[in-house]
């Protein structure tokens, strides 16, 4: 249960208000945005206040620009996109503080937008300044915090602007941190969660945490090259982070434990699709490292080659196999609930035959098992900035029950972590 004030939980009509947005969007060389599925996620609470006759400011932040005016990092362009999905003017303004800032907000009239330039533009932002937060904050009479991929940060955004004003959760932050933390505390039974990804360090809260809670844990990605090299396997020129090694065998050892203890699974791949580049133009082949079922299905009568099992000096890991990515879909069919934070493989190679790439096959797998191509559709949870860009360059962000539009923020919540934007706001009751 969301713990906070919310817009619906005080009156607003006709107020000033200072809306804090996720237009973090992607854009081209140009700063073209390549993808809105950000700037619709923020169209209820926006459409909430227009109904209430508020004047709404926006501020948000794009890329990292580092407290200087980059040109491609403009919010420009999203004004114009905004403009369309609302069909009423959202005007723009080249700056987030100053006289000219003052007097567009006071000319604001009930039901009109403005949308302030790049707050990373200003040094401020991000070393939470209280001078600049107080001056975004002048003129408005409230605070709604609806940038959900911004609250894991302590940024003049989420933390010193609610100082100076009432401040409160808009409905995309209260969607996100209800559905999160629902599918953590009391999901629907069982409970799968599939982690991808290159480093365990960057995820080792959330890898424990989903072997306390789940009833399957499934490894992909680089991640698993790591967990694979710990079990004593040569994994040749897979990328790996050495240093996480000792990490890789206390969480297998953790893992083993409770399995002891409980129908657990805590499932690395058998086997995977390697090359020796990474490139769209590399030739690919399987290698069957644990459970020798392709290779001696290619083989027979003959018994496999020993380079079926193996990889070769020069070749890497670059996506999980067939039989890996079968299993892992298979598991699926049997959960209730899906959690899924970082692709299997290296997704961003482009394909020759066609939009998947040739390390993305298992990914792909993954994808369809959780939309219900096999049969059962689980409630599905999907966050990580990566694993979201790839759904929306694929165009499927809608099939999933819920695609997190902030990474780093989902995965501290996922955690069990608390965020200094929501912690900001004002408590229910």
């Amino acid at each position: 249960m969301f713990t906070k004030k919310t817009v619906k939980d005080i009156d607003i009509s006709g107020k000033r208000v200072l809306l804090s947005v996720d237009y973090n969007v992607p854009g081209d060389a140009d700063g073209n945005v390549t993808s809105d599925e950000r700037i619709e996620a923020s169209l209820p609470t926006l459409q909430y206040l227009i109904s209430k006759r508020c004047s709404i400011i926006l501020v948000s932040h794009r890329d990292r620009p580092g407290g200087k005016v980059v040109k491609r990092f403009s919010l420009e362009p999203v004004s114009r996109i905004l403009s369309k999905l609302l069909d009423q003017e959202v005007q723009f303004i080249d700056d987030c503080i100053g006289g000219r800032v003052v007097k567009a907000k006071q000319s604001l009239q009930p039901g009109q937008i403005l949308l302030l330039e790049n707050t990373r533009f200003y040094p401020g932002e991000e070393a939470n300044d209280k001078d600049f937060a107080k001056q975004l904050a002048e003129h408005t009479d409230v605070f709604v915090q609806d940038a959900f991929g911004n609250a894991h940060r302590t940024h003049a955004t989420t933390d010193s602007v609610t100082r100076y004003l009432p401040s409160v959760a808009g409905l995309l932050l209260e969607k996100e941190v209800d559905t999160i933390t629902n599918v953590m505390e009391s999901p629907q039974r069982p409970l799968m969660a599939i982690i991808g990804g290159a480093k365990i360090s960057d995820k080792l809260d959330i890898i424990n945490r989903f072997i306390d809670i789940a009833d399957f844990v499934a490894v992909g990605g680089a991640m698993a090259n790591t967990f694979l090299l710990a079990s004593g396997m040569d994994v040749a020129k897979s990328k790996v982070d050495r240093d996480d090694v000792p990490l890789a065998k206390e969480i297998m050892e953790r893992a083993r434990e409770k399995s002891k203890q409980q129908h657990f699974v805590f499932y690395l791949p058998q086997d995977g699709v390697v090359a020796s580049k990474l490139d769209k133009t590399a030739k690919t082949r399987i290698v069957d490292w644990d459970a020798h079922v392709i290779a001696s299905v290619e083989n027979y009568p003959n018994r496999p080659p020993r380079e079926s099992r193996h990889i070769a000096d020069d070749e890497m890991i670059l996506d999980i196999g067939p039989f890996s990515g079968a299993f892992m879909a298979g598991g699926m069919q049997l959960a209730n609930t899906v959690i899924w934070n970082g692709a299997m493989g290296v997704t961003e190679t482009d394909g020759l035959q066609g939009p998947v790439g040739p390390f993305a096959h298992g990914t792909e797998l993954i994808v369809d098992s959780m939309l219900g191509q096999y049969g059962h559709r689980p409630f599905s949870v999907v966050g990580g900035g990566d694993t979201v860009g790839y759904l929306e360059d694929r165009q499927l962000v809608k099939g999933f029950n819920h695609v997190s539009t902030g990474g780093g923020a989902s995965m501290e919540l996922m955690s069990g972590k608390l965020l200094p934007g929501v912690e900001a706001l004002m408590d229910k009751g």
